[in-house]
């Protein structure tokens, strides 16, 4: 049961607020790409060029995304086993939030791409920042519960941005795709407020405060000890599988329920393009609504999950439902129907991104408080150098298919193996049930 006082709530919503943002302003460019590559490439939205080019450049730019996002998780959280889990969380959301709002101004996809480095640093190093403040604010018994819920965040920021896309790109500026995606990224600068509240109500976690009055500096190199290897080895193999398969499935939602849209568009006759974008804002806010309610419901499962049949059951049973969800999904021809894709994109969230409720609580619990956050962040976000290679050969076979909505299908259902091979790294996972926090 979550029993925390008035304070431990405060630094619990804190956290939320900082991780539900950074998914917020990294994911806001696959919901606008259909119409922001096109632009910034001089193509027409639309055409069989601008769908090639934006399977091609959603692919490169969420590989770019993934790898600042890993060389800022593992920097970051350096720093924050250095300076601090608060003043951290305060830097890196007002790096990813200017990031992500100077990308409204790029002029051509160069300079997006520079933007997008700048935000991918902050959005990794935020991680670690609110996984270790939490872990070690909230007491023992709750810390599960705490994890699980800190990361509901995730599926509330993906929330957002279908939100704040739909209402710019389908309500406000349907007819205007060219600069809507613009007004989206404008959006990205709310956390920079919200970092600023955020610092003057926490304080640095009293177990960080009082270890590192006595112990050295934390050094990545310091994972790699015999002490610490196997640790290390048994974060790393959970996160990479699960970041492997989030990735390749989630970055293309939007591009593929676009494609899907356009085939139900033309079967019902369709051929206003206005009211054709409109149906197009209509499919992806329906199915990334119903990704992201799986993923908050398969975020919260992981609390009884890892509670009662341990860590190991838990990433053996949603990597093998991760397996069944993709390739049902994309191993069949299935009809362009809302209702059916909506249900389909559900069960994928439910197991593909619920899996990540377990992170928040799982790899603060490997390491001790020196290197919690460096540990954390590293195994966290490493993995997302050999995830970047995911979206970019997704996105890139099937920008070169004859068919480029069939060229997707075959690529992702590929990626429903993945999870199996989390399967076969469970003779190095450590099973941290009932284990109290180490210092």
């Amino acid at each position: 049961m979550l029993r925390l006082n008035r304070y431990q709530w405060t630094v619990l919503f804190a956290a939320w607020l900082g991780w539900g943002f950074d998914i917020f302003d990294g994911l806001l460019f696959n919901y606008i790409a259909p119409n922001c590559v096109p632009t910034l490439l001089g193509l027409t939205i639309g055409s069989a060029a601008a769908k090639a080019a934006t399977l091609y450049w959603t692919g490169l730019l969420t590989s770019i995304l993934l790898i600042g996002w890993a060389i800022g998780g593992v920097l970051f959280g350096q720093v924050c086993d250095r300076i601090g889990r608060t003043k951290t969380l305060l830097l890196t959301m007002l790096l990813y939030a200017l990031g992500t709002f100077a990308c409204a101004f790029a002029p051509n996809i160069w300079v997006l791409v520079l933007f997008r480095i700048i935000a991918s640093l902050g959005i990794g190093g935020e991680w670690a920042a609110g996984a270790s403040m939490v872990a070690e604010v909230v007491p023992e018994k709750s810390r599960i519960e705490a994890g699980a819920l800190l990361y509901t965040s995730a599926p509330m920021g993906l929330f957002l941005a279908t939100f704040v896309n739909s209402q710019i790109a389908g309500a406000l500026l349907p007819g205007s795709p060219e600069i809507s995606w613009r007004y989206v990224f404008l959006c990205g600068l709310i956390p920079a407020a919200i970092a600023f509240i955020v610092r003057s109500f926490i304080r640095e976690p009293e177990r960080w405060q009082r270890v590192t009055e006595q112990a050295a500096m934390a050094k990545i190199s310091e994972l790699f000890t015999p002490q610490m290897r196997p640790a290390t080895l048994s974060g790393f193999l959970m996160a990479v599988t699960a970041l492997l398969t989030w990735w390749s499935c989630n970055a293309f939602i939007p591009v593929v329920s676009a494609g899907l849209a356009q085939v139900a568009g033309k079967t019902q006759g369709i051929i206003d393009p206005k009211a054709m974008q409109i149906m197009i804002e209509h499919w992806k806010t329906s199915t990334t609504f119903s990704f992201n309610t799986g993923g908050l419901i398969g975020t919260l499962l992981t609390i009884p999950a890892a509670k009662y049949l341990g860590r190991k059951w838990m990433f053996s049973i949603y990597f093998l439902l991760s397996a069944i969800a993709v390739t049902v999904t994309f191993g069949a021809k299935i009809p362009a129907e809302i209702q059916l894709w909506s249900a389909l994109y559900f069960a994928i969230g439910l197991t593909v991104f619920g899996i990540f409720g377990s992170f928040t609580y799982y790899l603060p619990e490997l390491f001790p408080t020196r290197l919690r956050a460096t540990g954390s962040g590293f195994c966290y976000n490493v993995g997302r150098i050999i995830t970047a290679a995911g979206p970019f050969l997704v996105g890139y076979v099937a920008s070169h298919a004859t068919n480029v909505l069939q060229g997707a299908f075959g690529v992702l259902f590929l990626v429903g193996f993945v999870p199996l091979l989390g399967l076969c790294f469970m003779p190095w996972v450590i099973e941290t049930k009932g284990r109290s926090l180490i210092d």
